[in-house]
Parts: structure tokens; sequence; C-alpha cells
């Protein structure tokens, strides 16, 4: 893919998994507002978080510098997918390390984009 606006540095991080427990909209919701601290991000809006019946819970905070979304499913499995999208540059380790010990995830994989 070429970078059609090199002077503007994007970074996408996605993470998914396996947490320990079913999740509820409080802990996506705490979730975010702690991976804000993680990466040093600036809250423009609170998280929100929405259940589907049909697809689980999605939740979403917008940060000055982009934002990041969160998807948990119980059904066809219990699992969870992050993606991350920012305009200032994060440690994709953090991110990694902070939601495997938040959500006891024993099995996890990430990319960076």
């Amino acid at each position: 893919m070429r970078d059609l606006a090199p002077q503007i540095h994007r970074q996408r991080l996605v993470i998914e998994g396996y947490p320990e427990r079913p999740l509820e909209a409080h802990d996506i919701t705490d979730y975010l507002s702690k991976m804000s601290e993680v990466l040093q991000m600036t809250t423009l809006q609170e998280p929100l978080t929405n259940l589907s019946s049909r697809y689980g819970w999605a939740g979403w905070i917008h940060w000055e510098n982009s934002g990041a979304h969160f998807y948990a499913w119980e059904k066809p499995v219990l699992f969870f997918s992050v993606d991350i999208y920012t305009c200032k540059r994060f440690d994709p380790h953090a991110a990694v390390a902070f939601t495997r010990e938040f959500l006891g995830a024993e099995t996890i994989e990430f990319k960076e984009f």
C-alpha cells in the first residue's frame, strides 16, 4: 500500500485474544480509560459501549490523536479484538502487555500497521 500522506504520522495496532472471563460494559470502559493512560493519550470523549444481541459488546474512546475500538464476543467463542489508530506515536508492546494483564489473556496475538 502506497503512503498517500507521509507527512502525517499514522499508527495502527490490532490486538486479539481470549479473555479469562466474559466481559461487560464496565470492563470495556475501564480498559479503554486505562489504555489512554498507558499510551499517554488525551481523552476527548469518555468511552462508550453498546451491546448487540447478535454480535456482543462494542466500545469506543475518542482521543485527541484519534481513538480505539474494542469488541467482545461470548459466542461462538469467548474472544476480544482491539483496534487502536492514532496520529501520535505509542509503544505497541506497552499496549499488548497492558491488554494481556488487564484481560487475563493467556493467548494473545497482535499486529502493528
